[in-house]
């Protein structure tokens, strides 16, 4: 049962319709009557359909994704798809929602002389307690551990020589960037890995500290606009809730004028060791910080479910169609921002880019296959629900696949491909790890454009979108995007700017739907190589992510 999580909106949303157990059977569309059109038509459709305000920001457990599901599940099954999950198009991802309670935030920091000096919530900090405790009330001794990274196998271990246990841990974000490339960086830098390594050398607090690099990608007014989203977690059969590091409480400092007081009477200052953290190769040392943090927060917590939308190919070769190659787009956006809305401006977050679009071309490919006939594996298009909430329902199937786990062979990803211009080149995040690298360069070549290097290294793009769950199940895996060739990065770095996660990202913008179904062919060849391939895909001997998890 779909089951629609309720929440406080505006009156002016009033049309999106109440809470429901199944999709909304009043919503029009005609799935059948778009196969008479052109690829950049089809995919058109499919853009204004899901961006539609009607679909209030496709946030998971929200009506408005129940509706999109459908829809989706529909496409498939007009294209010529069969259910994925079982004799169902759909996947049920119990999840578990919470919403922060703003007055209950609190962070004070105590000096060894007694003084006292207590942040101010949403303009010093961002509180964010751990999804698995509703309410959390703890004072504990500080630590500065560095960047806060323990990878023992690559010689960095900022733990080493440190007693964490009952205290608070105060980190910078990211990585030193002496970790060769950036996906390692990024594996390295992430905030959930570095919460699980706290929570498993004894810290029950994270406080996280902004390098100068890190305050240019990650401005303070966007880190906390929409207070009041939610955040969710999945959930497993047991009612546990699944999480980086349990019981772990985080929060945020983005000035340096706050991120003072946690130095008070240290042997360093915040701004000594911010130099040591942005310089190059810089690493700072951790140590024992004079002073101890009050913690305090609270969440309201809901259970609900959201679908991945499951659609199948089955392979025709008999001896490669158990073996399955997985095509993911996220399906899910960010909603409806209250505040925004309470101010009588829009509020709602289409997500016609990111990732309405990514969807679009993903049935594109599927209509392909089944035109073209079956490949020689089984080929899964999977839409998926709350990748926005932290790749969860890509997670979700990753930890429990409607496919044999162990043969699942590849993923292919599409997210929020910039369609702004018309592309030269692409780039495919991930390739150069496995034997996909020589299929997608081929593959990419033959349609007369160029494969290009990662544009942004220092975004660690290869670790923050759904192919990333399938990476750390060991798959080989590939994120495709359009590259900065003919006028992309310029779009790209405009779209970010203006309109990325905000209500602007909608089907007003002048996306070329020509350059999408010229993007969909690409994502169609690559993905058929992979699915005819006799090899089954394999990492590339000494492979940093192939070695790490390898099955």
């Amino acid at each position: 049962m779909i089951k629609c999580f309720a929440y406080p909106v505006a009156a002016a949303l009033a049309f999106v319709g109440a809470c429901a157990t199944q999709p909304d059977a009043s919503v029009s569309y005609a799935p059948m009557a778009l196969e008479a059109g052109s690829t950049a038509e089809r995919i058109k459709t499919d853009v204004y359909w899901l961006a539609d305000d009607a679909r209030a920001g496709r946030e998971a457990g929200t009506q408005g994704y129940d509706d999109a599901a459908r829809y989706v599940a529909d496409r498939m099954s007009s294209i010529g798809l069969e259910p994925g999950a079982g004799d169902d198009w759909f996947q049920q991802v119990p999840l578990r929602a919470a919403r922060r309670d703003l007055d209950a935030a609190a962070l004070t920091v105590t000096g060894a002389d007694g003084d006292k000096t207590e942040l101010i919530h949403l303009k010093d900090f961002w509180m964010t307690p751990s999804i698995a405790e509703k309410q959390v009330d703890f004072t504990a001794r500080a630590v500065f551990v560095g960047f806060g990274v323990h990878a023992p196998e690559a010689g960095h271990d900022d733990y080493a020589g440190l007693d964490l246990d009952g205290k608070i841990v105060v980190r910078f974000g990211g990585a030193p960037d002496a970790f060769g490339s950036s996906e390692e960086r990024a594996h390295y830098g992430s905030s959930a890995n570095k919460a699980k390594t706290a929570a498993e050398h004894g810290a029950v607090g994270v406080v996280g500290l902004f390098t100068e690099a890190l305050e240019a990608q990650a401005p303070w007014d966007r880190f906390v606009s929409n207070p009041q989203r939610s955040s969710m977690t999945w959930v497993w059969p047991d009612g546990t809730a699944e999480v980086s590091g349990r019981g772990i409480m985080g929060s945020a400092i983005p000035r340096s004028s706050a991120s003072e007081v946690f130095f008070k009477g240290a042997k360093k200052t915040f701004a000594e060791l911010r130099t040591e953290a942005d310089a190059k190769g810089g690493a700072p040392m951790g140590f024992d910080l004079p002073v101890t943090i009050t913690m305090r927060g609270a969440l309201h917590t809901e259970d609900l479910t959201s679908p991945n939308v499951v659609g199948l190919i089955e392979g025709a070769d008999p001896a490669l169609k158990d073996e399955f190659v997985v095509l993911t787009a996220h399906l899910d956006h960010e909603g409806v921002d209250e505040e925004k809305v309470a101010a009588g401006k829009d509020g709602i977050n289409n997500g016609a880019m990111d990732n309405a679009l990514g969807i679009a071309v993903m049935l594109e490919v599927a209509r392909r296959f089944t035109e073209d006939g079956p490949p020689a594996r089984s080929v899964i298009f999977l839409a998926v629900t709350a990748e926005e909430k932290g790749l969860l329902g890509a997670d979700y199937f990753a930890h429990f696949p409607t496919a044999p786990a162990e043969n699942i062979v590849a993923n292919v990803n599409l997210d929020m491909p910039v369609m702004l211009h018309d592309f030269a080149d692409v780039v495919a995040f991930g390739a150069e790890r496995s034997s996909l690298g020589p299929i997608v360069r081929k593959a990419v070549e033959s349609a007369g454009l160029e494969l290009s290097p990662d544009p942004f290294p220092e975004l660690g793009i290869f670790t923050r979108s759904d192919h990333y769950r399938f990476v750390e199940k060991g798959v080989p895996s590939v994120y495709l995007f359009p590259g900065f060739a003919n006028g992309g990065e310029e779009a790209f770095n405009g779209f970010m700017r203006d309109h990325y996660h905000k209500p602007s990202d909608e089907v007003t913008l002048p996306i070329r739907y020509d350059s999408a179904a010229r993007f969909a062919d690409v994502n169609y060849e690559i993905a058929r190589a992979i699915a005819d391939a006799s090899e089954r895909p394999k990492w590339n001997e000494g492979d940093f992510f192939g070695d790490l998890f390898s099955r």
